[in-house]
């Protein structure tokens, strides 16, 4: 197994795609709007790359976070809000704005769960800045560490009680960076007791299955490198600081914060630390360059990622969908009674 994830180009397997996985044995898959069109057609993909490596408890993650970030979208399946509205409920009923997350969490996971989709790129646990660049926004649970941290977990809660195996992100902190890394590179130049604020929420769920690095430099800790590709941040911040010992992957590669070859980078976030590179793109030249630099996944990484995928077992009674987001869009309107 190489400890890599890949895109898809669309919304089957070609040809290449189904003899260069099944040759390569990438860690797991993550999807995109180009994946996607239906139930029917989502959930043949999903059990074809089951198929493809016989292993049901395969990782295939998305980014359903809700708002602006949602690659199965409406009408086939509901509208989720933003991580905002939680935020935003938690002012005037903090137990009613976690029940909220943890019922709109549910409701997620049962979509994709049903689809054969077996893990969420949620929470984001970034602590929101003000002045910092709105590629977080309203994407976040708010600018409280504590807060963050509660809304987080109950999001924890609820993908793991529909079968969905969550990722905290982006570790070990984006709230502070004034540009987009996907555009470009974040330096954040904090003090040291200012960045423990970043990695309370961190600390406060370091047993969560799953991570994800942030590709922005943090000048205090490593000045030359981001968080995905310094060994300082990913070993003395994420591992032994935040207490972090879930399955670690970076963010996407192909984001234009980070310079050099795809397969370059790959083999750099795993030399780094990353248990596994994300590779998002499915673009066929990347990944056989992937495939050809990076070494067999460690017997450390792949026993994280066996751990994160049994950590959630679907139970047989589920609550229906619409009763879940009936709960969750009666208790976010108490925000605008």
């Amino acid at each position: 197994m190489k400890p890599v994830i890949f895109g898809l180009s669309g919304e089957t397997l070609t040809a290449d795609e189904r003899a260069f996985f099944a040759e390569a044995e990438p860690a797991g898959y993550i999807m995109f709007r180009r994946n996607i069109a239906d139930r029917a057609q989502v959930r043949a993909l999903t059990d074809d790359l089951r198929n493809l490596h016989g292993r049901d408890d395969l990782l295939i993650m998305i980014d359903q976070e809700g708002g602006r970030v949602a690659r199965m979208q409406a009408p086939v399946w509901p509208s989720f809000p933003p991580a905002a509205a939680f935020d935003q409920l938690y002012d005037i009923a903090p137990s009613s704005a976690i029940a909220a997350a943890r019922a709109n969490a549910r409701a997620i996971a049962l979509t994709l769960a049903d689809v054969g989709i077996t893990v969420d790129a949620l929470p984001l646990l970034d602590v929101r800045q003000d002045g910092a660049s709105d590629i977080m926004g309203d994407r976040t649970l708010g600018a409280d560490p504590m807060r963050v941290a509660a809304l987080g977990r109950a999001t924890l809660e609820g993908l793991a009680e529909g079968g969905v195996v969550g990722i905290v992100k982006h570790m070990p902190g984006h709230g502070r960076a004034m540009v987009d890394s996907h555009l470009a590179l974040p330096i954040v130049n904090a003090n040291l007791n200012a960045l423990e604020t970043d990695l309370a929420p961190f600390r406060t769920l370091n047993r969560a299955p799953m991570g994800m690095t942030a590709h922005v430099v943090y000048t205090e800790w490593d000045a030359e490198r981001p968080a995905s590709l310094s060994p300082r941040i990913i070993g003395e911040i994420i591992r032994q600081r935040i207490g972090f010992d879930g399955l670690l992957m970076s963010d996407d590669l192909d984001m234009k914060a980070l310079r050099g070859s795809i397969p370059e980078l790959a083999a750099g976030v795993v030399a780094a630390g990353c248990d596994l590179a994300l590779n998002c793109w499915g673009r066929m030249d990347d990944m056989v360059g992937i495939a050809g630099l990076l070494p067999d996944i460690t017997d450390q990484a792949r026993a994280r990622l066996d751990r994160a995928m049994t950590s959630v077992t679907r139970g047989g009674d589920q609550p229906e969908l619409e009763e879940l987001l009936a709960t969750r869009d009666s208790l976010l309107g108490l925000a605008l009674a």
